[in-house]
């Protein structure tokens, strides 16, 4: 198994749309970025790809790349869903953080997990999202930005398929004759 990391900020500004998870929330205000500024959606393809040693979002999906400009972070997403399927990872489960003073996430929330779990490919109990604030401290509690946390666990098939031979009580430890607890046979 394989742990990620990955963690994306934002600042707020005007004449911008304000999507996070992939949602377009209305409020006065938007994040300013090269894409969309989706910052859960940067917070969470950086642990994916952190935990799959691929680097980062900006090595892939540089902003001083024209093609990128404006672009739906959900199109860069399953590019790192191609990638991680290329390499043979699956995701076990993402837990992510938006840090937000306001506006209020909760309304958006399954909404968002809904979208994540179409484009990743899950199910709803794969990914968990929460939203804090911070007491009105910092740049985010001053409203001035919107920041993202996130983690995620990744797995190979060989992982999910393969067997502990080495567990106690394990019939495959003296040669393999099969599973009874499972009726796996070799």
């Amino acid at each position: 198994m394989r742990i990620g990391m990955g963690y994306d900020v934002h600042r707020l500004g005007e004449g911008r749309n304000l999507i996070i998870g992939g949602i377009k929330i209305p409020y006065k205000l938007g994040l300013v970025g090269h894409s969309d500024a989706d910052v859960l959606t940067h917070a969470i393809m950086d642990a994916l790809l952190g935990a799959a040693s691929m680097g980062d979002i900006g090595k892939l999906f540089p902003d001083n790349d024209e093609k990128y400009k404006g672009i739906d972070s959900f199109e860069l997403l399953a590019k790192v869903r191609d990638l991680l399927q290329e390499k043979a990872y699956l995701i076990e489960n993402i837990d992510a953080t938006i840090i937000a003073q306001a506006p209020r996430m909760r309304p958006y929330i399954d909404e968002m997990r809904k979208r994540y779990c179409e484009c990743l490919e899950l199910e709803m109990d794969q990914i968990n999202i929460k939203a804090t604030t911070e007491e009105n401290l910092g740049f985010t509690g001053r409203g001035e930005g919107i920041a993202a946390e996130a983690v995620c666990l990744l797995y190979t098939a060989r992982e999910m398929f393969s067997t502990d031979v080495s567990a106690p009580g394990c019939a495959l430890a003296g040669g393999c004759s099969g599973c009874p607890k499972n009726n796996i046979q070799a």
